[in-house]
């Protein structure tokens, strides 16, 4: 089983790439899939996760299949084969 990772603007450019595949055996919750991706581009890890909370830093908009994920389980959401992760930076401006 496989989940898709899109990465976004500046995240495309830090990753390396535009996508990942990321295999998983079971359903799993979004968090265990954050941990995969910053092994496989560690680059990612000081941008997308605050190293205090260990979750992601406020400046990214993470969807799952086109929706935010706030309004589904945040973190603990469950992604099953097929299901699409998009990161998005969040720039501010003033």
């Amino acid at each position: 089983m496989v989940v898709t990772v899109k990465f976004v603007g500046a995240l495309r450019i830090l990753s390396g790439k535009t996508k990942l595949a990321i295999e998983i055996k079971d359903d799993v919750p979004l968090r265990q899939i954050l941990k995969k991706i910053v092994e496989k581009r560690p680059k990612l890890k000081r941008v997308l996760v605050d190293p205090e909370l260990e979750d992601p830093r406020l400046n990214t908009l993470i969807l799952v299949n086109g929706k935010e994920i706030n309004v589904l389980d945040g973190l603990e959401t469950l992604l099953k084969d097929g299901d699409e992760i998009v990161f998005v930076p969040i720039l501010h401006g003033g």
